[in-house]
């Protein structure tokens, strides 16, 4: 399985990225706190149905181009 190292500052991102993880069938692990990895992993629902979805990002007219060069401009 293919693994992602996400760094992060604030403690919220871990709340997000454990939410997401219900959805989109990942796992979130912690190499620092071993002790507390039963509270961390959460496991994916196959199940889900994730087109839901669609109607958060429908009729927004979002354009992958036009996100990264607005929304992920590195901060000089």
């Amino acid at each position: 399985m293919p693994e992602v190292i996400v760094t992060y500052k604030k403690p919220e991102t871990l709340k997000v990225l454990k939410s997401l993880a219900k959805y989109f069938d990942f796992k979130v692990s912690s190499a620092k706190s071993k002790e507390n990895l039963d509270d961390i992993l959460i496991p994916g629902d196959k199940a889900l149905d994730i087109s839901v979805l669609r109607d958060v990002f429908k009729d927004k007219n979002l354009d992958a181009k036009e996100l990264r060069e607005k929304a992920w401009k590195r901060a000089r």
